[in-house]
């Protein structure tokens, strides 16, 4: 493909992936979080700034863990300096980015760990950044605009917010997505013949999470077996958790993909 489009990057780990895989020659990293945004920029083009920055934030936790975690919150809350957002993500619960309605970070820290170690972190950084600089165009957009100019021989990886945790439903993401709109978007890119796939919905057990997607999209639905329910186990429950990916028809014509029958357990790589 010519570019990949991640209009809700977060932690781009299909732009990371796909770039070591050698998949597309530009990648478009977008998400509405600016200082997410800002972040990935330090991260790809500036890697020993962002390094040092983390060496000493969380060197200076030490002794005083829980306490620092929430000086550390309430600097970037008040600053955005997107070091502090990266000592909280490698810290706060199950890595998850939660806000509260004034759009202030609001994740508790995990108390049982000191986050990913500076070593540990420099490392990744580095890699990242070799993999990426020079191949990334960095957008803190609505997704919308984000896609505007993708084409036939791009493809778009759509990982939006799970229905019912934005802001007035979880407080978990910046901005909410209106459902609606968002089809209209697919309608529209399926009548242009840009490739996409859609990661967005799910079910454990019997228990199915989001909204049905309309059928005249057409899309093949693979569901990928994410492993056992960190939540049924805290009820004593067996049960795994399956999550949805969806195919375009477009991009379905160009890969060799059989599925008999529709729903199978797979993996993306």
């Amino acid at each position: 493909m010519n570019r990949l489009f991640e209009p809700f990057a977060g932690s781009a780990a299909i732009t990371i992936a796909s770039s070591y895989y050698c998949k597309a020659n530009h990648f478009i990293i977008n998400d509405i979080n600016e200082p997410l945004i800002k972040l990935w920029d330090k991260i790809i083009n500036k890697p020993d700034q962002i390094i040092n920055e983390y060496h000493y934030i969380w060197n200076n936790q030490i002794g005083r863990e829980e306490e620092y975690y929430y000086e550390a919150r309430e600097e970037f809350n008040n600053t955005q300096k997107p070091e502090y957002l990266l000592f909280m993500l490698a810290k706060c619960v199950k890595a998850a980015v939660r806000y509260n309605s004034n759009g202030e970070f609001n994740q508790s820290p995990d108390k049982r760990r000191l986050g990913r170690t500076p070593s540990n972190m420099r490392e990744d950084i580095i890699k990242v950044s070799q993999l990426l600089k020079n191949k990334v165009t960095l957008l803190s957009l609505d997704y919308e605009e984000a896609i505007a100019d993708a084409n036939e021989d791009d493809l778009i990886y759509f990982d939006p917010p799970y229905q019912g945790t934005g802001q007035n439903g979880g407080f978990r993401y910046m901005q909410d997505l209106n459902h609606d709109d968002f089809i209209l978007t697919l309608f529209q890119l399926n009548k242009k013949n840009i490739p996409f796939l859609l990661s967005y919905d799910g079910r454990t057990g019997d228990k199915h999470f989001g909204k049905p997607l309309p059928d005249a999209l057409k899309l093949t639905k693979i569901e990928i077996d994410a492993g056992r329910s960190s939540i049924a186990t805290l009820l004593n429950r067996v049960e795994n958790t399956y999550e949805a990916l969806y195919i375009s028809p477009s991009l379905m014509n160009k890969i060799d993909l059989k599925l008999q029958p529709l729903y199978v357990q797979t993996s993306l790589f």
